[in-house]
């Protein structure tokens, strides 16, 4: 099955691109700008039929063009309608200017607008083309909506979002619903740009396919189950447990045992053949008190953990889970570099002195994958983490180089990020996620789905959205427990 444009995600720059590349074909511009403005003025129909009055907000570029056209189509339509500009109007070309002068309203600067009981605002002032910081005049602006609580609807993207990173640039509408065209941009699903879009509207004014499909490549794109179905085992009469994969989880001291049990549990929900918890003599007990599916091995220190992993069958790994941060773990990943590996929590903090000597232990075919959030990303990537301008798929893209490592910058917006220069974001986890131990399940997961055989990107990505689905089923008031219960293999 073909993809649909609407799926597509492309860059401010790329779907420019292909407006340009539509006009040198020889479609009417304009005429795609009519459709454009003709889909909002709908939506604000739509959405608000009792507006006492819609207010529009025109800016200095084609955004504005959109905007004096829905203000054209409201007002035809019986609406009362107020034109607020900024900058000087008459210094508006091409289609925006035709836009204009087919709107015989004068309209006032921005500065002038006062909030009235019953509007609804129009925001056509730059859409997802912002590079820069909002002028002063335009953050004044979006205080004064926000402090009345006006209602916007967003021409393209909300004006202050960078459409590229989902950054606020010196402030932001936060539109009740925006209306995009074609295709979204990656700023209508990296936070903070997911929440203030509002819902999100894509329609089709008609710029053919092969041309949106021509200005992009598809290396940045939403996780979703197209993404990695094809690499997912097919079920088969004739298989066992050895066949899907032996999983290890290990275990931190007796104190510190739960987390790797959910990791343990995840990763046999995920679809693993067998899953061993590798655990300190001493919390053996602890551990299987509360374990049946699940094996246990004990592993004292760095030289039973090399004599066991002359077991060539042992291939996949997660280490990090409650495990301790120290020296201890640094040997056990050293050990552990031919393997593939889930390295999370305090996994990750061991190195964060030595990002470096993890990285040189894993070159080659992508294996490790590092799931950080805000906070052990900094850890790892401190130049990396402090560009103020980069973004979140940016900053992951450029960590998986470095490391060599499937990265998996957590948050309401995961980013998934292949050394290859793949990424996906994410967008299918309920809020409600955000609780201690879940990401011991998605190490957990991800394990599983490595111990099956899939490729460490794949395996990733696939990890994260079953991730989101368990949290769904699991519902709100979830425990890391009720998460790790939850998850099904897809």
């Amino acid at each position: 099955m073909s993809k649909r444009l609407a799926d597509f995600l492309l860059t401010p720059a790329e779907m420019a691109a292909a407006d340009s590349a539509a006009a040198e074909s020889g479609i009417n511009s304009y005429r795609l700008m009519e459709k454009a403005g003709a889909a909002v003025a709908a939506a604000a129909l739509r959405l608000y039929p009792g507006a006492r009055r819609f207010v529009v907000f025109c800016g200095p570029g084609n955004n504005g063009g959109d905007g004096y056209i829905v203000a054209r189509l409201l007002q035809e339509s019986g609406g009362q309608v107020d034109i607020f500009h900024l900058g000087n109007p008459e210094k508006l070309k091409g289609d925006a200017a035709r836009a204009r002068a087919a709107f015989v309203l004068k309209g006032q600067d921005i500065g002038r607008y006062e909030p009235q009981r019953g509007d609804v605002v129009i925001d056509g002032l730059f859409g997802a083309g912002l590079a820069r910081d909002v002028p002063s005049e335009v953050a004044d602006l979006i205080h004064k909506v926000g402090k009345a609580g006006t209602p916007v609807i967003a021409i393209d993207l909300p004006s202050g979002l960078d459409g590229r990173t989902g950054a606020v640039l010196g402030g932001a509408f936060r539109a009740a619903h925006t209306v995009t065209f074609m295709t979204r941009k990656p700023g209508h699903l990296l936070m903070p740009g997911r929440e203030l879009c509002g819902t999100l509207e894509v329609f089709d004014i008609g710029i053919p396919a092969r041309i949106i499909r021509a200005q992009t490549d598809g290396r940045v794109d939403e996780n979703t189950p197209a993404a990695w179905r094809a690499v997912i085992p097919t079920e088969q009469v004739e298989t066992h447990k050895y066949k899907r994969g032996h999983l290890v989880v290990f275990s931190g001291d007796a104190s510190k045992t739960g987390a790797a049990r959910m990791s343990a549990m995840a990763g046999l929900r995920a679809g693993a053949g067998l899953v061993t918890i590798a655990a300190p003599s001493e919390a053996l007990s602890a551990n299987s008190a509360h374990l049946t599916a699940i094996m246990l091995h004990a592993i004292d220190d760095a030289a039973t953990l090399k004599g066991w992993l002359e077991d060539a069958r042992l291939q996949t790994f997660v280490l990090g889970p409650g495990f301790g941060i120290g020296k201890k773990a640094r040997k056990f990943v050293s050990l552990l570099r031919d393997r593939h590996l889930v390295l999370d929590a305090d996994g990750i903090s061991s190195f964060k002195d030595d990002p470096q000597a993890l990285f040189d232990l894993f070159r080659g075919e992508p294996r490790l994958v590092l799931t950080p959030h805000d906070g052990e990303f900094a850890r790892l990537f401190p130049d990396i983490a402090a560009e103020k301008r980069a973004g979140k798929v940016d900053k992951a893209l450029a960590a998986a180089g470095r490391s060599n490592a499937v990265i998996i910058y957590k948050g309401a917006d995961t980013v998934i990020a292949s050394p290859d220069g793949r990424a996906l974001i994410n967008t299918n986890a309920p809020v409600w996620l955000a609780t201690a131990g879940s990401g011991d399940v998605l190490a957990g997961i991800i394990g599983g789905l490595l111990a099956q055989g899939l490729p460490a990107f794949e395996a990733a990505a696939a990890g994260v959205w079953l991730h989101g689905e368990a949290g769904h089923r699991a519902g709100k008031g979830l425990t890391a427990e009720d998460l790790a219960a939850h998850v099904l293999p897809y």
